[in-house]
């Protein structure tokens, strides 16, 4: 009995310590269409990219970034197009590429609205040629 008793006292504690932590709402605004842009490739070839990108912003902020996706899309353009196409095609490239286009996001929403309102930009979907 004891032994139940002890389980019983040490699950309502567990459930306690759990029931404070905050959990976070977060929501997912994607850019539709997708964007297609062009990058600077070798041999005066044409390069292109289609990418899926994904922000992971606070539940209530939504919809201001939904307002701003205009300033935000255009800011993601400009940025892969000035790339590289060795920095397009590499996985490291990528990620740095992700890293900027981020920042960028963030800071002209601080610009914009006082407060950086995404977590996370995502490239969900990347296609090159």
């Amino acid at each position: 009995m004891f032994k139940y008793l002890f389980l019983f006292s040490f699950l309502l504690t567990l459930s306690a310590n759990v029931s404070q932590v905050k959990a976070s709402n977060y929501a997912y605004f994607g850019f539709e269409p997708d964007i297609i842009t062009n990058y600077v490739a070798v041999k005066k070839k044409m390069g292109y990219v289609r990418l899926t990108v994904e922000l992971m912003v606070e539940g209530d902020n939504l919809t201001i970034v939904e307002h701003h996706s205009p300033l935000l899309r255009d800011a993601i353009i400009d940025i892969i197009g000035q790339q590289s196409e060795a920095k397009i095609k590499s996985m490291k490239g990528r990620a740095e590429i992700q890293l900027l286009c981020e920042e960028q996001v963030k800071e002209l929403l601080i610009q914009e609205t006082g407060e950086p309102l995404i977590k996370k930009l995502l490239f969900t979907q990347w296609l090159d040629n």
